[in-house]
């Protein structure tokens, strides 16, 4: 039985979207999906960006072939919270 757990990294950053998929602590698959300002500025509020960011990122798994749902956990990096209390929690 496999034990690994299959882990997405997300960093949105303001011109590009970074990820990268773990199996344990080694990293699988590593895509900077990059965005022109000309298409971010269809946008009015980055907010309103999450789905478009979302289908690039799923765009590129399947075409890495890596299965949504082999992925166990999904992490990210940034966002627009208030500073929360640091730890883990579920979602």
């Amino acid at each position: 039985m496999n034990n690994i757990i299959r882990i997405l990294a997300i960093n949105p950053g303001s011109t590009s979207t970074k990820i990268a998929v773990y199996e344990g602590e080694t990293p699988i698959f590593l895509k900077n999906i990059k965005h022109p300002k000309e298409e971010l500025d269809e946008f009015e509020k980055i907010s309103d960006q999450f789905q478009f960011r979302k289908n690039l990122i799923i765009k590129q798994l399947k075409e890495a072939e890596i299965e949504i749902n082999s992925i166990k956990i999904i992490v990210g990096r940034g966002g627009l919270l208030k500073p929360i209390e640091s730890g883990v929690y579920n979602v």
